[in-house]
């Protein structure tokens, strides 16, 4: 299994929204190392789901349901969509703030590179923030 970060603007697609959909087409992405990334994710890859420009936290798990396909906002072929699913909402979200000063996530490819839509997490990182999202 591998884990994943996903962003999205809350106005745009929250958290909640996704929650009350039960499934999303992950759709839109135009960078290509966020595209590699989809194209990378399994079925039944773990995702956090960050809350981007307004919020900046992360605010939930959710599980890639299908993978890649080709995505159905674009007519070209090289752009990939997948599949998510709602896992958790956490009961109190993790701040970008609270992840810069620590020092297991302040490596993290949220921080490194923060204009990266779809990024990798490693298993430790993904750990950390739930142990977080829980105290």
């Amino acid at each position: 299994m591998n884990y994943w970060l996903i962003k999205s603007e809350p106005f745009k697609y929250a958290y909640d929204q996704l929650v009350a959909d039960k499934e999303t087409t992950w759709d839109g992405v135009r960078n290509y190392g966020a595209r590699n990334n989809l194209r990378d994710m399994k079925k039944g890859d773990m995702l956090l789901f960050y809350h981007s420009n307004e919020g900046l936290a992360i605010v939930g798990t959710a599980v890639v349901s299908k993978e890649h396909f080709k995505d159905p906002t674009s007519d070209e072929d090289a752009w990939l969509s997948v599949k998510v699913k709602p896992a958790k909402k956490f009961r109190r979200q993790v701040t970008l703030a609270e992840i810069k000063k620590d020092k297991l996530l302040a490596n993290m490819e949220l921080v490194r590179l923060s204009r990266l839509s779809v990024s990798k997490v490693s298993r430790e990182e993904f750990d950390r923030v739930l142990l977080l999202s829980e105290s």
